[in-house]
């Protein structure tokens, strides 16, 4: 094993990536788990999207739950945007950190928003400089970089490509997702080793699915390879709307559990992220996916 990181940023996405692949959940409901999350020591949270309610009814009270919650300083709360009417809402809220969405698949990416890959690509173009004139940054995350529900196998190649484009049309950062759990350490390294070849200064961070098992063990990968900022999902709340089969994100509380045992500091306190995930489990109404949640007695790690 090579050496791993010191430390990694997390960032927490059920409130947004997490939610909406549930029933949905009441405001107030989401307004505390933002909150719980924001006591746990985590650095980042995506905290919702503004997206049209008939696309994603989940997250129809977007403007509602920002305006409720009541953020932490040290935090930084981003919020995701399916095209410019969603990024004019996102700033008018007040967010600074936007991400927007391209699928490398373009099967996927019709399903998801009706256009082409290429077509998103231009309108992603435009949607940079809207933000960075109002004084944001723009992440652009590339679902389905691992495989494809609809076409199979991704060439890292094309992954690389789109990477390319965004950040010649000024991208601030990118990320990488395994929306429906393809990913493993091989494709891991090969989609790592591809874009740093072509853009090794960009800063890239990780959303790994544990669909077929192999969340942590694409995380490990990562590391060794030096990535040191990933998405995790509390109680591994989420999956994908549009992606057949997807199940849910790697929990949150699980990636701690593991870094801290291996020492590799989160900056995140293990026992109260756990309280937060019963807390999840309990508004969604079902049993979540976290092996941690109901391991039982725990020493605190790290």
């Amino acid at each position: 094993m090579g050496e791993l990181p010191a430390k990694v940023s997390i960032r927490e996405v059920g409130p947004r990536d997490g939610l909406q692949n549930e029933d949905p959940v009441p405001t107030g409901a989401k307004i505390r788990l933002l909150d719980a999350l924001s006591g746990t020591g985590v650095g980042r949270i995506e905290a919702v999207s503004f997206v049209h309610p008939k696309a994603i009814p989940q997250m129809a009270d977007a403007d509602e739950v920002w305006s409720g919650a009541t953020p932490v300083d040290g935090v930084r709360y981003s919020a995701l945007v399916p095209n410019s009417r969603g990024a004019q809402r996102a700033l008018a809220a007040g967010f600074t950190e936007v991400e927007v969405v391209v699928s490398a698949s373009d099967t996927h990416n019709r399903r998801n928003v009706n256009r082409s890959t290429a077509e998103s690509l231009d309108d992603i173009a435009g949607l940079i400089t809207l933000l960075h004139d109002a004084g944001a940054t723009a992440e652009v995350i590339v679902a389905t970089s691992f495989g494809c529900p609809y076409e199979g196998d991704v060439d890292p190649a094309r992954v690389a490509g789109i990477v390319d484009r965004v950040v010649a049309d000024g991208a601030d950062r990118v990320a990488f997702g395994d929306t429906t759990g393809m990913g493993t350490p091989r494709r891991v390294r090969e989609l790592v080793t591809a874009v740093r070849d072509r853009q090794p200064d960009v800063p890239m961070l990780l959303h790994f699915h544990n669909t077929r098992g192999t969340a942590l063990a694409n995380l490990l990968a990562a590391l060794e390879l030096g990535v040191t900022e990933f998405d995790a999902s509390v109680g591994g709340l989420g999956g994908c709307p549009y992606a057949p089969g997807a199940s849910g994100n790697v929990a949150t509380e699980e990636v701690v559990h593991m870094l801290h045992d291996m020492g590799v500091d989160t900056g995140i306190d293990l026992d109260r992220l756990i309280e937060v995930a019963a807390y999840a489990e309990e508004i969604v109404g079902r049993q979540l996916p976290s092996g941690v949640l109901r391991a039982g007695p725990r020493t605190r790690l790290g």
